[in-house]
């Protein structure tokens, strides 16, 4: 799909586990609609679950009073996605630059880290750029992730 200005897409969501679903669906859509390949659209949808979960949890902390909003920004090349919460963010977000060190898969395995702690990670390994923000437009937090219709290697 060929488009002649990027176009942006807007969902806000209740911070309650299983309305990531929702952007989920609807990030799957754009891309599908920008003629990304399926496996570019799973990896979409696992870094936006994870991102919503982390600005549901950590951000918002499960108030349901309290939106997070989900924009996707259409270009020709790649798809970008910013959630944004209301909370205080991270005191040690990493920036785009920062490459974020995989888990020990066996330390949690055998219960010595908390099997927790996968998303940040997950969402890096997924996407072509992924930057956390903190301070953003309206106080609060977000992460901003772009996943390109070319992966880069």
């Amino acid at each position: 799909m060929l488009m002649t200005k990027a176009e942006s897409v807007e969902v806000k969501l209740p911070s309650v586990l299983g309305f990531e679903k929702v952007a989920m669906g609807t990030a799957a859509s754009a891309a599908r609609l920008m003629g990304f390949p399926e496996d570019r659209v799973e990896d979409l949808k696992t870094a936006i679950a994870e991102a919503c979960i982390n600005a549901m949890e950590h951000g918002n902390h499960f108030n349901d009073d309290l939106r997070i909003a989900v924009t996707l920004t259409l270009r020709d090349d790649a798809l970008e996605v910013l959630v944004a919460d209301k909370g205080p963010g991270m005191k040690n977000a990493p920036d785009s630059r920062t490459q974020i060190a995989p888990p020990d898969i066996d330390k949690k395995m055998h219960g010595e880290e908390p099997a927790r702690g996968l998303g940040m990670f997950l969402i890096q390994a997924l996407t072509d750029e992924a930057e956390w923000v903190v301070g953003g437009p309206e106080g609060g937090s977000y992460v901003r992730l772009v996943i390109r219709l070319k992966k880069e290697n």
